[in-house]
């Protein structure tokens, strides 16, 4: 089992949690790692956990009948995913991904529920976050039909740093130009000159291994 700071580290939601809650928490979690590029989850498993990323990288989304590969979003250390799934007792919609070695934080249905059903403060934290994505999701449609390849990827890297959905998350984002392409939707050489377009906008600033954020707020707002 694992230990209350533990819990407290990976799962922000659990530091609004009486100590009761918290060992009901730690009970029905396990943690599981995936191989780079390798399946969480395919659209129609009955995966029945609500997920943590603990480490790694994340790509959630679908293959279309003729191939094309959609991105709904990516998901870094700190974001749970899954609740809505869980809540409905479905089948996935989507695909879920390891983009690279990723360890995930997988709470069981039963769990889940008791803590649905007894802790005002999950209920809240829920609220929130089905609230957030909501509104994530109506503005990757919206970046999707009406924005240039840059501003989608722009707004793709605003978006991992949600304060509700990543709220642990810095201002450095470690991750490759391909990883940033699979995630928006285009090539990673595509990725590589729109990248050096908001770096000499002043946005961000490129490193190895990753991008560092200079002007969230212009990321976000990138292509209006």
């Amino acid at each position: 089992m694992i230990s209350a700071d533990y819990l407290k580290r990976i799962a922000s939601w659990s530091r609004g949690l009486s100590e009761q809650e918290i060992g009901v928490a730690r009970a029905g979690i396990v943690e599981k790692s995936f191989k780079a590029n390798e399946f969480i989850c395919m659209r129609g498993d009955d995966f029945e956990y609500w997920t943590g990323v603990v480490s790694g990288l994340v790509r959630v989304g679908n293959v279309s009948r003729d191939g094309k590969a959609i991105s709904f979003t990516g998901l870094t250390a700190g974001a749970w995913f899954g609740e809505g799934t869980v809540l409905k007792n479905e089948p996935r919609r989507y695909d879920v991904v390891a983009l690279r070695d990723t360890r995930l934080a997988m709470m069981d249905r039963a769990t889940f529920h008791w803590l649905f059903e007894n802790s005002v403060g999950f209920n809240r934290f829920l609220v929130g976050q089905l609230n957030e994505r909501l509104g994530q999701f109506m503005g990757l449609l919206e970046h999707d039909r009406m924005l240039d390849a840059t501003a989608r990827l722009a707004r793709c890297i605003a978006s991992l740093f949600n304060p509700i959905l990543y709220p642990d998350g810095a201002r450095h984002l470690e991750i490759t130009q391909e990883e940033l392409g699979a995630l928006s939707g285009i090539s990673r050489q595509n990725a590589n000159q729109c990248l050096k377009t908001l770096e000499k906008e002043g946005l961000l600033r490129l490193e190895y291994g990753g991008v560092s954020i200079v002007d969230l707020e212009r990321l976000r707002r990138y292509g209006e």
